[in-house]
């Protein structure tokens, strides 16, 4: 892990990851698939999360609390034809359950929204599962704002394949 980031909290401190933490990264990744009852749907490894650590495709940040790491997240950077804007997307974000209501999550999301507009970006965007009204209210606290008027939907690395083999060029 990289060097430590002092924050309001004495008692808790922020780590930006490196490609050594990947494991770490993949073990706090099946915590909030767990969590979110999606842990069948994680597959991700240490060697992938390593490489993209190594190609700057993604990043993240571990908090540490009293000694003990307890909170997460991981993030990247995207963009939008829509607005012309350059922004952060939050792919994952986990606070452990006995350190939740410390205001340690409210301190990391204020951290990645100063990364985010310290590198230039003008948002900072995430998904969260309709059900989790706890975390639902914690980012309206934040300002945040629903977009409920889009689905994301995503091919697998099978039917990516297929669709790629698919297109004819002269």
């Amino acid at each position: 892990m990289g060097n430590l980031i002092s924050t309001k909290n004495s008692d808790y401190d922020l780590q930006i990851a490196t490609k050594e933490d990947a494991q770490l990264i993949v073990t706090f990744m099946k915590k909030l698939g767990k969590y979110q009852k999606m842990e069948d749907l994680i597959t991700a490894t240490p060697e992938r999360i390593k490489r993209l650590l190594e190609e700057k495709l993604g990043e993240a940040v571990f908090g540490i609390y009293k000694k003990e790491i307890v909170s997460f997240a991981y993030f990247h950077q995207k963009s939008s034809a829509f607005s012309g804007r350059k922004g952060l997307y939050i792919d994952a974000f986990f606070i452990e359950d006995h350190v939740r209501g410390k205001g340690l999550g409210e301190i990391m999301f204020h951290y990645l929204s100063k990364y985010s507009v310290d590198i230039g970006c003008e948002y900072l965007e995430w998904g969260c599962l309709d059900w989790n009204k706890s975390a639902i209210k914690f980012y309206e606290k934040q300002g945040a704002y629903c977009i409920d008027n889009l689905r994301l939907y995503r091919l697998s690395p099978d039917t990516l394949s297929l669709n790629s083999k698919k297109f004819v060029s002269n």
